[in-house]
């Protein structure tokens, strides 16, 4: 026996290393019949990792001060040795990762994967996603440049609306009456140690609850109803070697794009790192039109979307809001016998990319100006996004599906 061996042996006497290595990757058996659109997952965790390492290395010389925020994150990009390409790294990721987590949604959405037996599965997803847009939004602020200080101004206030304890809660929220030293540094509490905490935590339950009940596949066949004598699925292969080595390929290819903003566009036009961004924070000045970054203009054109109110936005902001907890019941909205989008009829491909079309629709509308066409179009994407969540128990329980395989396809 070999020192090696004889270590791995000590080690699991009194730590479950190889069992763990094996329930999760040697041993795990995946569907075969994986496709591209099964890169993401793996990608979201490498994009994850590199964020929380890139963002220990700008700790290291970012200030939490209100007057020298902005004068760190300057230093850094100037005069600390390679400072530049860990702040574009870190800042490029945080588009990247929202870009990774809507495409592992939206394979979500086309193979059924929140239907039974994973709606957990989609439900820590959905809190991972929670969690993502908070980390982002308190990470916004730290630059301390203009549309940071003045898009939370706005993002903040939003929960002024809500009726009796609105104007107390956003007081709590920014730790003062206006944003400020004390909100930039809760807030940079919470981005630094809180939240990874909690996602790191997600995360692990999200792929814990996923090898319970094993991953799903472009069929929706579940490959554990038909297993071998060995008690091995019949369609069914070790995620390692083979997944983990047909990953690097997904890697490389997302590593070639990624490169390629962060060494020649990392602003992406404004679209990744606005203009305003690059002026310090002024309180006395407001940019000319105020937008939160493009993962989140989606919700942020539903809510100026719904009129006013009695001069309150509480209705643009329940309707925010209930555009994201529909997002949470899809495993119980959705009627349909079968799973994947292959065996489903016109009417929920139709609705899917009717849907698609409003979000990204909704996305660009929420850059731009709150008025005229523009408002119309809102209000019009809107109720087409509403539409699919409202209308599924109807339409996916008429829609004439196909019949599913037994076992999985080699399509």
């Amino acid at each position: 026996m070999s020192m090696l061996e004889k270590t791995l042996g000590w080690v699991d006497d009194r730590f479950p290393l190889s069992k763990m290595w094996n329930d999760h990757m040697a041993a795990y058996y995946a569907p075969k019949n994986f496709n591209f659109w099964y890169f993401f997952g793996s990608l979201a965790l490498l994009v994850l990792v590199m964020q929380i390492f890139t963002g220990i290395w700008l700790t290291m010389n970012y200030n939490p001060d209100e007057t020298l925020a902005f004068a760190s994150v300057e230093y850094i990009m100037r005069d600390v040795e390679w400072g530049w390409l860990i702040r574009y790294l870190h800042s490029t990721g945080a588009s990247a990762f929202f870009i990774i987590v809507y495409l592992h949604m939206f394979r979500g959405l086309m193979y059924g994967s929140y239907k039974k037996p994973r709606e957990l599965i989609w439900l820590f997803g959905m809190f991972i996603y929670l969690a993502l847009m908070a980390e982002a939004f308190m990470g916004y602020l730290l630059p301390w440049g203009q549309m940071s200080y003045w898009g939370a101004q706005v993002i903040i206030s939003l929960f002024g609306a809500v009726p009796f304890v609105g104007e107390e809660l956003a007081v709590w929220i920014r730790g003062d009456f206006v944003i400020s030293g004390a909100t930039l540094n809760r807030f940079f509490a919470f981005h630094v140690i809180a939240l990874p905490i909690v996602l790191l935590g997600l995360v692990v339950a999200h792929i814990i609850a996923l090898h319970e009940v094993g991953s799903n596949n472009p069929d929706g066949v579940e490959i554990k109803k038909v297993k071998g004598e060995d008690g091995v699925p019949l369609d069914g292969i070790p995620f390692h070697p083979y997944y983990s080595v047909k990953d690097i390929v997904g890697v490389v290819v997302f590593l070639f794009f990624f490169s390629a903003v962060v060494f020649f566009m990392p602003e992406l036009g404004g679209w990744f790192l606005e203009k305003d961004n690059f002026l310090p924070a002024n309180e006395l000045k407001t940019p000319e039109h105020i937008v939160p970054l493009w993962y989140f203009t989606p919700f942020y054109a539903i809510l100026r979307a719904v009129p006013t109110m009695f001069q309150s936005q509480f209705p643009g902001v329940v309707a925010m809001g209930l555009s994201i907890v529909f997002l949470f019941l899809l495993p119980w909205l959705d009627r349909s016998p079968v799973k994947s989008i292959r065996y489903r009829g016109w009417i929920y491909k139709f609705a899917l990319a009717v849907f698609v079309i409003s979000f990204i629709a909704l996305g660009r509308l929420g850059t731009l100006p709150a008025g005229g066409i523009y408002l119309t179009l809102s209000q019009i994407f809107s109720v087409l996004y509403f539409a699919f969540f409202i209308l599924m128990p109807w339409y996916t329980k008429i829609d004439k599906t196909k019949p599913v395989p037994e076992r999985v396809t080699s399509k």
